[in-house]
């Protein structure tokens, strides 16, 4: 049926039996949610599993075709340090191959989209080569890729996919979002039926992201009737806004704000948005990183250029073309933030711009980490780092989890490898801070010692436990009861425990403390200390400023000298540091360097309390790495004890053997 050019699909009409039948579903859904909740209490959700936080983001990758030529229809790549300068990559030249993905051998008009899980994105285009008309494609690209570098295709063309679709003119602009009453990913875009007007459809993905679930549906009409395309939906405070182009009247851009994706409630505002009285299109919307600043961009096609401007509010817009630069000409494209790794990737395949400047070393992790300890496997061949995992009110962690990287460089998500709150601990519930790793060739088979603290479940205070498996990444089966439940000076408490095997003697020792330092020499089945060898070892004096002892002693061999780090201050402070000392003997007595700071803030950089590491030392060399959690400088003023990021950076030594500063990076 056609009403005023607008095509309407089929209605499902109620009958007692489908009544019955939605009631059910109904009920259904609302014990399913009962259960997700109860699971949620205990269980880590992927996204504290493994979080992409907004601070995780430090530059900015925009997707967008160039012309009107069959050799500029293709989806291109520029990246961006502060969201206002952007340099091309692959020298402006297609990221993908639109004869390979297209049914025309042309794409426009790219969105991309970062997935709920933080490590899948999709990207759709416009299946159409405009050399054969505005009017000529009838299909879109749905594209999935987990590292922006490879991608899977499926082209869905309407009039096959879908029967009556005779009238048909043309199928533009396509984009998604996460519509969280439904639980699943929405594809939007204009379609023309004969003289009708363009008008702005909808249906979910599926699964896969390879194909569409039921017939499309109007998503949004606008009051007068007329045509509506290039969609753009933002998500803001509880409300959708939908940017839109007023095709064939007006030419300009509008938007209208809604609480639900599909109730058919919109509230059209008035006014254009643009802040040009030239024709333009193809808006798309972004937000600034760690900012309250949105950017409000669009293609003004008739001058062969790109607009840029500034809210904070999605309705009140302010031109920044002066502060804006590029070195391309793009036109209708998307821009999401990206993390280290992600930019790292895809300038190691398409070439760093010379004028990007240095790319960021650190954080190395995504999400907020804390207490990192770095191993390097001889079985695997490969490192690992394991943290507190952070971010959560009163160092609430209940769970660790493990990372494991081939460079030191980009690191895999290996998953939670010990939850305090399942049946792997019965002694302990909660506070799952500061582990350490120690791997072990015991009789042709390498074992894997896992300590760490947490709360008790009968007693107070904190206690260390341990828990072995076969594989640096588990199943881990723990000990059942902790190995160290005392302070051996009556105050303080048991955490920040390591583990260090002498390579002159073979033994294994145990160190921990907050408030003091203790060492022991471990029994050869490395779940139980020698308690005639327990040694109060705390580096006596010092202040904040220097080396004051605190918590979080790490122990390395170099050289005949067996070096004792610790950290200074308290953990949310920015001036929590790193200091150091010697000694002959694995257990002491500790001789603070004369320049005792290894590692410590630097506010100018906006570093803050780089401090709680372990050192790694890669096989075969003399070549040494330093690994910390910082306060993420965005939280300094907001619970920054608990919003904490791992980094990685090199360490060096003087030809006397003392430890040269290290210079703390981006």
């Amino acid at each position: 049926m056609n009403r005023g050019g607008i095509c309407l699909f089929k209605c499902v009409f109620l009958t007692p039996n489908n009544l019955c039948e939605i009631l059910m579903r109904n009920t259904i859904r609302k014990i399913a949610v009962a259960i997700s909740l109860m699971l949620a209490v205990t269980l880590p959700t992927f996204s504290q599993q493994h979080p992409v936080q907004e601070k995780d983001y430090v530059a900015y990758l925009f997707t967008y075709f160039h012309g009107n030529h069959i050799s500029e229809e293709a989806v291109c790549y520029a990246v961006s340090m502060d969201g206002y300068t952007y340099w091309a990559l692959n020298d402006n030249k297609p990221v993908i191959d639109s004869k390979v993905i297209s049914s025309t051998g042309g794409v426009r008009d790219p969105h991309i989209l970062r997935c709920q899980d933080g490590n899948t994105f999709y990207m759709v285009v416009t299946d159409m080569v405009s050399g054969n008309g505005w009017d000529s494609n009838r299909a879109m690209v749905l594209l999935k890729s987990t590292d922006l570098v490879n991608w899977s295709h499926s082209v869905i063309n309407m009039q096959k996919r879908y029967p009556g679709q005779e009238q048909l003119k043309r199928v533009w602009a396509p984009q998604t979002v996460f519509d969280p009453e439904a639980g699943k990913y929405m594809v939007y875009w204009s379609m023309k039926y004969g003289d009708g007007a363009d008008v702005i459809y909808y249906a979910y993905a599926n699964e896969d992201f390879t194909d569409l679930e039921g017939e499309p549906k109007p998503l949004f009409i606008p009051e007068n009737k007329k045509s509506c395309i290039d969609g753009d939906i933002v998500y803001k405070d509880g409300i959708f806004h939908l940017f839109y182009k007023t095709e064939g009247h007006g030419n300009g851009i509008k938007v209208a704000t809604t609480r639900s994706l599909t109730s058919g409630k919109w509230e059209e505002e008035p006014d254009y948005k643009q802040q040009t009285t030239d024709a333009v299109e193809g808006a798309g919307t972004f937000k600034l990183i760690n900012q309250d600043k949105y950017i409000l961009m669009y293609d003004v096609y008739m001058k062969g250029k790109y607009q840029f401007t500034e809210t904070t509010d999605l309705k009140n817009f302010k031109v920044i073309d002066s502060e804006v630069k590029m070195n391309f000409h793009p036109r209708h494209g998307t821009i999401i933030p990206i993390t280290r790794d992600e930019l790292i990737r895809i300038t190691d395949k398409w070439g760093k711009p010379a004028e990007l400047g240095e790319l960021p070393n650190n954080p190395v992790l995504p999400g907020f980490h804390a207490d990192p300890e770095v191993l390097y496997s001889q079985k695997t061949k490969k490192y690992y780092i394991y943290s507190t995992t952070d971010g959560q009110p009163g160092w609430g962690g209940w769970y660790f989890t493990v990372f494991s990287s081939d460079d030191l460089k980009n690191w895999k998500y290996e998953g939670v490898m010990l939850d305090l709150k399942s049946d792997q601990v019965s002694w302990a519930n909660g506070n799952a801070w500061a582990p350490c790793i120690e791997e072990k060739l015991i009789k042709g088979e390498y074992k894997y010692f896992f300590y760490y603290s947490g709360n008790p479940v009968k007693e107070g205070g904190k206690q260390i436990g341990v828990a072995v498996a076969d594989s640096p990444t588990g199943p881990f089966t723990d000990l059942g009861y902790p190995i160290v439940t005392e302070s051996p000076v009556g105050h303080g408490q048991q955490i920040d425990v390591d583990v260090f095997t002498d390579p002159v003697s073979g033994k294994s020792y145990l160190y921990w403390g907050n408030g003091y330092m203790a060492g022991a020499e471990l029994n050869k089945d490395m779940v139980s200390i020698k308690k005639k060898t327990l040694t109060v070892m705390t580096p006596e004096g010092g202040t904040l400023q220097d080396y004051a002892f605190r918590e979080a002693p790490y122990v390395f061999y170099r050289n005949g000298l067996y070096y004792f780090m610790w950290s200074v201050d308290d953990t949310g402070s920015p001036n929590y540091h790193v200091a150091y000392g010697t000694s002959k003997s694995p257990l002491g007595p500790i001789e603070v360097a004369k320049d005792p700071i290894a590692l410590i803030q630097n506010p100018e950089k906006g570093i803050y309390g780089p401090a709680h590491n372990s050192v790694l030392q890669i096989p075969g060399t003399d070549e040494w790495y330093i690994v910390y959690h910082r306060i993420n400088k965005n939280y300094l003023k907001d619970s920054p004890g608990t919003h904490r990021e791992v980094c990685i950076d090199r360490m060096e030594f003087n030809a006397d053997g003392t430890i040269k500063r290290v210079i703390p990076t981006l």
